[in-house]
């Protein structure tokens, strides 16, 4: 399949907005997580961008950005 594997994750912030990461992991089980400062009104929301910025990050072509 894929060389990597693209975790989501939300988590609801005190005021009940919603927050977005992602966990980025290579066959050679080195992971990553990218938090993003964005919040969201909806967890649907949040997670659509967490699978979009992990799908970003993983087409570059000069891999993994940190």
């Amino acid at each position: 399949m894929g060389e990597y594997v693209v975790s989501p994750a939300t988590q609801q912030t005190d005021c009940g907005r919603f927050r977005a990461s992602f966990l980025v992991q290579d066959t050679g089980s080195v992971c990553r997580v990218f938090r993003l400062s964005n919040t969201f009104a909806s967890r649907e929301a949040a997670r659509l961008l967490a699978v979009t910025q992990g799908w970003l990050q993983t087409s570059m072509p000069h891999g993994l950005a940190c």
